[in-house]
C-alpha cells in the first residue's frame, strides 16, 4: 500500500507542477501569462524531478503508466502490481489537476478561450494528422524510457551517492519537450493526459468546451507502446538480452501505425 500511495502523491505533485505551469502561461491575468514554451518544458521537467526525489525510494516513482508497463515487460516488477500502480497514478493525476483548477479558478472564469482552458489539462496536436501524432508520442516515450535505462545503467537510482539521477530524468523530460514536444504537446504519459482530461470533463471548469475525446486515445496507447520499446531496445542492444516483449511490441507498433492511417482525430 505504501508504494501505491507514493505513486498517487508522486503523480499528484507532477500534475500540480505541470498543469500549474501551463495554466500560468496560458490563462488570462496571471503574472506568467505568455511566458512561453521553454517555461512550460522546464516546469514539467522540474515537476518530474521533484516527484522522483519525493517518492522514488518508496515506489520507484514511475508516476507514468508507460513506465510501469515498461518496467513490467522488462521483468522489473510483478504484473500483479501494474494495475494498482496505474490506478494510483490516474487518481493522483486527476487530483493534481483538480487542485490547479481550484487555485486558478478566477483565471479560468476570466479566460474566454475554451481551447486554452482544455490545453491546461490535456494535450492536443498542433496539426491533426493521426499517423504523425501517433509517431510523435511513440518516439517521445521511446526516448524517455531509453534515456531512463541509460541513466540507471550509468549511475543508478536511489542508492547512496546517486542523488543526481532524478534531476537527470527531469532534464531528460525538458529535452523531450524542447526537441520533440512541439507537435503534440508530448504527453509521453497516459496518466498525465487522461487524468486531467477526466478532470476537465467531470469538474465545473467555468464555460468549458468539449474534452476532445476523439484524440484522447493517442496519448494513452502510443506512450505505452513507445515506452516498452524504449526499455526493451536498450536491454537488447546494450545488455544483449532480447526479451520476448520486444518483437511483441514491435508488432503492436507496426499495427498501431498502420491503423492510424484509417483513424481520424479531427474534432
Amino acid at each position: 500500500m505504501e508504494s501505491y500511495l507514493a505513486e498517487f502523491f508522486g503523480t499528484m505533485i507532477l500534475l500540480v507542477a505541470g498543469v500549474g505551469v501551463v495554466a500560468g502561461v496560458v490563462l488570462k491575468g496571471t503574472k506568467s501569462n505568455g511566458s512561453g514554451w521553454i517555461v512550460i518544458t522546464f516546469g514539467w521537467g522540474l515537476g518530474v524531478a521533484i516527484a522522483v526525489y519525493a517518492t522514488g525510494y518508496i515506489s520507484g516513482a514511475h508516476i507514468n503508466p508507460a513506465v510501469t508497463v515498461a518496467v513490467a515487460v522488462s521483468g522489473g516488477m510483478p504484473w500483479s502490481d501494474v494495475a494498482p500502480y496505474i490506478i494510483a497514478q490516474m487518481l493522483g493525476a486527476f487530483t493534481g489537476a483538480a487542485l490547479i483548477l481550484a487555485m486558478y479558478y478566477p483565471h479560468y472564469k476570466a479566460e474566454e478561450d475554451k481551447g486554452a482552458k482544455l490545453a491546461t489539462f490535456s494535450t492536443a496536436p498542433e496539426i491533426r494528422h493521426t499517423p504523425a501524432n501517433v509517431f510523435s508520442e511513440v518516439l517521445g516515450t521511446f526516448v524517455l524510457l531509453f534515456g531512463i535505462a541509460g541513466i540507471n545503467a550509468t549511475i543508478g537510482f536511489f542508492d547512496e551517492g546517486h542523488s543526481l539521477a532524478a534531476l537527470l530524468v527531469g532534464l531528460l523530460v525538458v529535452l523531450i519537450g524542447l526537441s520533440l514536444g512541439g507537435t503534440t504537446g508530448y504527453a509521453i504519459n497516459p496518466a498525465r493526459d487522461l487524468g486531467p482530461r477526466l478532470a476537465h470533463f467531470f469538474l465545473p471548469v467555468p464555460n468549458k468546451g468539449d474534452s476532445d475525446w476523439k484524440y484522447a486515445w493517442v496519448p494513452v496507447i502510443a506512450p505505452i507502446i513507445g515506452g516498452a520499446l524504449g526499455a526493451l531496445t536498450y536491454e537488447a542492444v546494450f545488455n544483449e538480452n532480447v526479451m520476448i516483449g520486444l518483437p511483441i511490441f514491435i508488432g503492436l507498433f507496426v499495427l498501431l501505425q498502420i491503423s492510424s492511417f484509417f483513424i481520424s482525430v479531427e474534432k
